[in-house]
Order: structure tokens, then sequence, then C-alpha cells
């Protein structure tokens, strides 16, 4: 079931959220909805660059691994 959300955004945000959606010939509504729908794909998840980053980082994942032994073993204050 959809539900109905109030936005205040200035006039100079909301013409250019407009334009934006009537070129894509879509809502206003379904336009705000997709982009934020977007960045939250793209924010949640580590892209493939920064994954690389992580697994080349030894002593991270060291410590991930000493952290994973901790808690399975329940040793450690968790916060």
């Amino acid at each position: 079931m959809s539900k109905t959300v109030t936005l205040r955004i200035n006039e100079e945000v909301y013409n250019r959220f407009r334009g934006l959606a009537q070129h894509d010939n879509r809502s206003l509504s379904n336009f705000i909805e997709t982009a934020a729908l977007r960045f939250v794909e793209e924010h949640e998840y580590v892209d493939e660059f920064e994954m690389a980053e992580i697994r080349d980082n030894t002593s991270l994942n060291g410590s991930i691994k000493r952290g994973v032994r901790d808690s399975k073993a329940k040793r450690g204050r968790f916060v």
C-alpha cells in the first residue's frame, strides 16, 4: 500500500525536479522516489574498487577475523 509523504523544498529545487521529471516523462512523485532509491542503492553497498581495497588490506582482514573468533567464543565486550 502506498503512503503519502509531505516534502518541503524551495522553489528552485522544485523547478529543477519538475523539469527533470518532465524530461523523463514521469510524475514528480515518481521522479523523487526513483532518485531517492537510486541514491540509497548506490550508497548502501560497497563498489568493486572499495571492495578490492578492503580485500587487499591484510591488517583490516586480520582484525575482522579476530573479531569474528572473539564473537563466536563470546569473548570481549560488544558495544
